[in-house]
């Protein structure tokens, strides 16, 4: 069985992570003058942005420097575009995204998500020098599907298997997705209807996820429809 998802099923891909912090430990944050956030909104994101800009200047001039060298880019291969709160690099083969962000729960935090997408090609994912720049940095594989699927018939499908299969999941009252387990995997499918994440419980490089991808969908192989989802 391939270890790529296919693209007779997929019409995009991308690698996800998150990690976070406290506003107050950014370099702008000035004690004494700034007050943290209490809500998470347009001003206080754009607050975000002001007290951000240092570090993720510092992120994205540190990305653009390792693929550069790590991929042998040359200048017109490669851009860089920072606009604080994102930056966005731009490359021959791939696109790589910052995103600072205030956590809508807990606003004196925030969010940075990073983000590779736009791949040239599902493979190009295991260039080892890929690997080497985004080692350890996303525990999200999310696949754009071509049709999406009704979160209802994977819910009963589910349920309608042996319990012996081992396969599990759970829903939300209003069904507006779910999430597939299965024992062995460490991975959850989470399914939206349109796109379909696989959420892993380390950080790990684009390579360790498609091999992860590779153990649920030997999983999901257990039935002939839920297999379907993952080709």
């Amino acid at each position: 069985m391939s270890t790529e998802p296919p693209n007779s099923i997929v019409t995009a891909l991308s690698f996800v992570g998150r990690t976070d912090g406290a506003v107050r430990s950014l370099a702008g944050f000035q004690k004494g003058r700034h007050t943290l956030p209490t809500a998470a909104n347009a001003t206080t994101n754009a607050f975000l942005a002001k007290l951000c800009e240092a570090e993720l200047a510092e992120q994205a001039e540190s990305f653009f420097q390792h693929t550069r060298e790590a991929l042998a880019y040359k200048r017109r291969e490669l851009s860089l575009a920072v606009a604080s709160p994102c930056a966005v690099l731009t490359a021959k083969d791939f696109t790589f995204e910052l995103a600072y962000a205030l956590e809508p729960a807990d606003p004196a935090r925030y969010t940075v998500t990073r983000t590779l997408h736009d791949l040239r090609h599902a493979e190009f994912a295991r260039r080892a020098e890929l690997n080497a720049v985004f080692a350890g940095l996303f525990n999200e594989l999310t696949f754009v599907l071509r049709k999406s699927v009704r979160i209802e018939a994977v819910i009963d499908l589910v349920e309608s298997l042996d319990p012996a299969a081992g396969l599990a999941v759970a829903y939300p009252s209003d069904c507006r997705d779910c999430t597939l387990t299965v024992p062995g995997v460490d991975a959850a499918v989470r399914c939206t209807g349109p796109s379909l994440d696989l959420v892993f419980p380390v950080a790990a490089s684009p390579a360790e996820l498609l091999d992860g991808f590779a153990a649920v969908r030997a999983a999901f192989a257990l039935s002939p429809e839920l297999a379907t989802l993952l080709g």
